[in-house]
Parts: structure tokens; C-alpha cells; sequence
């Protein structure tokens, strides 16, 4: 098997169209240039040493090593050892809030923190399940499809924030429907959305949504963070409690009713994260009682990596230009 290790590298291969356009540029440039000037025929014997084969030929390289060196970043790999695997797991995935109300201090050291490392542990002991992610605030993001690579999964994860969204609000609705288009559709069970909020729903239908979904044979998990006293908002940049616009300071509650009826639609559970290893034990235990399905995998245990070549190809391309001389040997009579 063959693969990019870094295959996000390659959108750069786009911005290559960027020198081929000013080079077209130049050469109009040159032409139209070279007719101000005066006598054409005049102006060839004054530039007759210029050789604009020898200048395309030295573009073309540039171009040319620019875009191995492209390849190089992105680093082509071959697997050395491929073992096939079969385990039984689930599809689960995670709908996570990263509004700013998910930074209030009720629960230390926040909400989002906390979340985070909840989602952490639990996916310690999902070794057997693909899980995906989703983040929402006003607006809801697919970050990760389902996958088993647990090392991209938390990656996602701690790098989750209110930054990534740039709409607030807490639509739940919204996060539902985008992590059900994940799911094999034509899987009318082992599929589990893990919702994971203080609650503070802004849209409409979340509910609706929940019953819907279960007929489809998914089951959602809650989790509430925060506490039903709740908590002001801290802005991170100014440490100051958020204030509506009449002064009045803003504070958080965490809903719980709304997520024990999402839960109870779907044949779900729910659970305040008030002690993390608590909870991850009683969603792993409400997860494994859960039918299982089996999940084939290739398994690559080496990869072998050959962006060395790629940038020992462009050094060598890059070299040989300096050597190329854009002029051309004149024959005096």
C-alpha cells in the first residue's frame, strides 16, 4: 500500500499555477516592451545573445523542483507490513460543544477542559470502535469522520475550542443531524452519538431530531457539564464576566432536563460530569452491553518513507539550473 503521510501538503500543488502565470506575464511584458522600444529587427541584434529557449528550460526546472519538493513534504510511503485485522466494535461519535459558555469555571478548570479530558479517557478504552468528532456552537463542523486511529481522534479533540467556530449559539439540533451522515445508513443498529454539552440549546426540534434518529437505530448518549446553578462567562482575553447588552451579568445553567429527554428518545442514558472516571465507566458499561459489530481493518505496522529522494531530486534540479546560462554563444564573422 502506498500513501501521503502529510496528504494535506498537497494542496500546495495549486499555488504552482501562481509563478507559471506571472512567467506567462513576463514574456508578454518582454514582447510588448520590446515594441516600445523602437525597430524590432533593431532590438533582436541588440538582445541576439539572449536565448529564450534556455530561459523556458530554466523556468521548467524551477517549476519542476518546486513541486517535487512539494511531493517531498507530503512524503510518499509504502507499508512494509500489513496485517488484517477483524474486532467487534461500534461506530460512536462525538458531538462536542465549544461555545463560550462552555467556558465557564462551574466545573474546573472549565467546562471545555473538562469535556476534553472525559473524551480522552474514553477513548482509551474504545481501542475496538471507530469514533469520529463533531464541534458545534452556532454552527456545527464535521472535524474527524469515523476512523480508528486514536492518535488523530485526540488530536481533533485538544484542539477543539470556540476559536474553530466562529458562530455562538448552541444548536444541538444541527450537531445531531451532521454526525448521523457519518453512519452507514443501511446499519439499523451499532451506532451511538455521544453528545457532549452544558445544554443551552439556541436552535429548535433537538428532541424531534433524537426520535428520528432512534428510528434508525442510533442511540445517543448525553453528557452534562456544568451545574444547574451555573456559572458567569469568562472572556478569555480579558478575564472579565460577560455582560448582556444591559449590563447584566451573563450565567450559565446547565440544562439537564432537555439532554435526559434526548437521552430517553433514543434508549440512551445520561450523566453530569461532576467525576470523569465515574462516567467513563458507566458509558463504557452502557456501551458494552450494546450489540457489536465486526470491524475489518488493514493494520500498517511499518511504513517506509521516501522523501529523501524528493529532495535529493530537487537539490539536484536546482543545482544543475544555476549552471544553465539564459545567453547563447554569438559566431563572429
Amino acid at each position: 500500500m502506498v500513501r501521503f503521510e502529510h496528504i494535506e501538503y498537497l494542496l500546495l500543488l495549486s499555488a504552482v499555477s501562481v509563478p507559471v502565470l506571472l512567467f506567462r506575464y513576463v514574456l508578454l511584458w518582454k514582447k510588448k516592451t520590446v515594441k516600445r522600444i523602437g525597430d524590432e529587427k533593431l532590438i533582436a541584434g541588440l538582445i541576439r545573445s539572449f536565448s529564450p529557449l534556455r530561459y523556458l528550460i530554466k523556468f521548467c526546472i524551477i517549476t519542476g523542483a518546486l513541486v517535487i519538493l512539494i511531493f517531498g513534504v507530503a512524503n510518499l510511503q509504502s507499508a512494509t507490513q500489513v496485517e488484517n485485522t477483524s474486532r467487534k466494535g461500534l461506530d460512536i461519535m462525538i458531538a462536542l460543544d465549544v461555545s463560550k459558555s462552555m467556558l465557564a469555571e462551574d466545573v474546573k478548570p472549565s467546562r471545555l477542559d473538562e469535556a476534553k479530558q472525559l473524551v480522552n479517557k474514553l477513548m482509551e478504552k474504545m481501542q475496538n470502535d471507530r469514533i469520529g468528532l463533531v464541534i458545534f456552537a452556532g454552527r456545527a463542523y464535521m472535524q474527524m469522520p469515523l476512523t480508528a486511529d486514536q492518535i488523530a481522534a485526540k488530536l481533533y479533540v485538544n484542539n477543539a475550542s470556540p476559536d474553530a467556530v466562529p458562530a455562538q449559539g448552541t444548536v444541538i439540533n444541527e450537531a445531531l443531524r451532521l454526525c448521523n451522515t457519518a453512519f452507514n445508513s443501511k446499519d439499523k443498529k451499532y451506532k451511538i452519538i455521544l453528545l457532549i454539552t452544558d445544554g443551552e440549546d439556541h436552535g429548535e426540534n433537538a428532541l424531534k431530531t433524537a426520535k428520528s434518529l432512534s428510528n434508525n437505530g442510533v442511540v445517543i448518549i448525553t453528557v452534562g457539564v456544568g451545574t444547574t446553578n451555573g456559572s458567569p462567562i469568562l472572556n478569555p482575553i480579558t478575564s472579565e464576566s460577560k455582560r448582556d447588552l444591559q449590563g447584566n451579568l451573563i450565567v450559565s445553567k446547565l440544562n439537564e432536563q432537555e439532554l435526559m429527554n434526548i437521552a430517553n428518545a433514543t434508549g440512551g442514558i445520561y450523566q453530569q460530569l461532576n467525576d470523569t472516571d465515574t462516567v467513563v465507566d458507566k458509558i463504557m458499561k452502557e456501551i458494552n452491553s450494546m450489540d457489536q459489530k465486526t470491524i475489518k481493518d488493514n493494520s500498517l505496522l511499518n511504513f517506509r518513507s521516501f522523501f529523501q529522494w524528493f529532495l535529493i531530486a530537487a537539490l539536484i534540479l536546482l543545482t544543475g539550473e544555476m549552471f544553465i546560462s539564459e545567453k547563447r554563444k554569438i559566431s563572429v564573422l
